[in-house]
């Protein structure tokens, strides 16, 4: 059986900053293997936003098919660390290093977790080295290559930190969509004491900010927060106190819940920023589309499985930025679940040892309960 301590201190001694390639791969491949799943490793991409690495890796025929979706990358670990961020230490009761909770644990206890179980279905593991990048060619082009394949899960379990107290406190069964949108009105530059021959950009970006700020897009639903739109900066770029701008810009984040489409929001705010500045250039860019996976089956067995191995019973929640579940929510019911998220991207991330372990009995009990339904 693979143990789940070492394995993660082997991942977490790879330094994948994304986008991760090569070695933190190859030491998941060597993990993989002797349990007898197939490894499929590619690279795709070109830069800026590649190339990256994915691996699929699948044991077994027949259904029920689970999928174990994750990454290997990891955001950059930044200084002051007390040890090196790539160099796993175990103080106490801590495993320290830059990938412990978001989320090379989780991935080396899905592994310990299928050393254990040899269902009579199929189980398969699909982990990308851009999740904390772009992700344009990360779970996109997996879930393109398992098409390619002919490879469908029946459903997938996303393994991002999802627990906030306790090692089972939480579940994800649905993310909320984001769309980012670059607002741009050009005007004429000119000097201050003579407006007329100059066109200020400022008042125009004012006005359609005012409009925009007084949107109240829903009060939310049964199982998502109302959304919100946030102006996130601002730029005219005038070091002058006596020039009017040539141009001014802005930026929103709109983060939405299951009510709301991405593109449509763009239309919607794109209609309102020209019909206050008709020259305006408006770019939406949607990150992902909100999801939810109705209470079911899926989350039941997940829900018994946490309990059975920790007294909780989880809450299930919506809440938080995006995942990579976003994606893969349009191949088959997905929930996420996985380690504490206190740490994730901080300076000293690091993953109780008995987590881990108790993780890793999670996720066997899981795997045992979808294959005997």
């Amino acid at each position: 059986m693979t143990d789940v301590l070492a394995l993660a201190q082997a991942l977490l001694a790879c330094e994948s900053v994304t986008p991760a390639r090569g070695p933190v791969f190859d030491v998941l491949e060597a993990a993989l293997r002797p349990l007898g799943f197939d490894v499929d490793r590619f690279v795709v991409g070109e830069a800026p936003d590649g190339p990256v690495e994915n691996l699929l890796a699948v044991r077994g025929s027949g259904g029920p098919h689970i999928a174990f979706a994750g990454h290997l990358d990891v955001v950059p670990p930044g200084d002051g660390w007390t040890s090196g961020a790539f160099e796993p230490e175990v103080r106490g009761d801590l495993l320290y290093g830059r990938g412990a909770v978001d989320m090379k644990g989780a991935i080396a206890a899905f592994v310990a977790a299928a050393s254990q179980v040899d269902g009579l279905g199929t189980t398969s593991l699909l982990i990308t080295g851009d999740e904390e990048g772009p992700a344009i060619y990360g779970t996109r082009a997996l879930i393109d290559r398992m098409a390619t394949r002919g490879i469908r899960p029946d459903a997938c379990l996303v393994g991002e930190p999802t627990s906030t107290t306790r090692l089972g406190d939480m579940m994800k069964i649905g993310r909320r969509g984001s769309v980012n949108i670059w607002i741009d009105i050009p005007g004429r530059q000119g000097h201050v004491a003579y407006p007329h021959l100059a066109d200020n950009p400022i008042p125009r970006l004012i006005a359609a900010l005012a409009e925009i700020e007084g949107i109240v897009l829903d009060a939310g639903t049964d199982w998502f927060q109302p959304s919100n739109i946030e102006v996130t900066d601002i730029t005219v770029g005038n070091p002058s106190t006596n020039v009017i701008p040539a141009r001014a810009t802005a930026r929103l984040s709109i983060r939405f819940n299951d009510l709301h489409r991405g593109e449509e929001l763009g239309r919607r705010i794109t209609a309102i920023v020209q019909r206050h500045a008709p020259d305006a250039i408006v770019t939406p860019k949607v990150s992902g589309e909100a999801f939810l996976t109705e209470p079911g089956a899926l989350s039941a067995t997940l829900a018994t499985s946490i309990e059975a191995c920790t007294g909780l019973v989880p809450e299930l929640s919506t809440s938080g930025g995006t995942s990579d579940a976003r994606f893969l929510a349009a191949v088959c019911p997905v929930v996420e679940f996985g380690l504490l998220n206190a740490t994730m991207h901080k300076l000293d991330e690091a993953v109780s040892v008995a987590d881990l372990h108790t993780l890793t009995s999670i996720y066997a009990d899981f795997l045992q309960r979808s294959f005997a339904r």
